[in-house]
């Protein structure tokens, strides 16, 4: 298996786990009533959503490793770069610590982008 596949699943194990943790420090912190969301109630559509966008990383963690190499390499450039606009486009609102949490995980979205941008195949 090639170096990048590993360094690029890596990495999105590390974006996964900033969206856990913010999801975990908003429950600790009080800012997550459950069953809420903005105050409204949550459908089960809303939950199969939300299930869905914290998904994508797994899918992309075992994909990295499966596809092959030049379809590996750019679904992790649009994947990753899809993920930093819908980042940014939710971005305000959050708490402080929300805003770090996806901030690193931009920050580990861009490296995607630059390891499959830089993929040699």
């Amino acid at each position: 298996m090639d170096d990048i596949k590993i360094v690029l699943s890596f990495v999105w194990v590390a974006a996964m786990l900033c969206y856990l943790y913010g999801d975990v420090f908003s429950i600790i912190a009080g800012h997550m009533k459950p069953g809420e969301i903005d105050g409204k109630p949550l459908t089960q559509y809303m939950v199969l959503l939300m299930a869905g966008i914290m998904m994508v990383p797994v899918i992309m963690i075992v994909l990295t490793l499966i596809l092959d190499d030049s379809l590996s390499r750019w679904a992790n450039i649009i994947v990753a770069s899809a993920l930093i606009v819908f980042n940014i486009l939710s971005f305000r609102g959050y708490p402080i610590y929300v805003k770090f949490t996806l901030f690193l995980s931009m920050g580990f979205n861009a490296l995607t982008v630059y390891y499959a941008w830089n993929w040699i195949i």
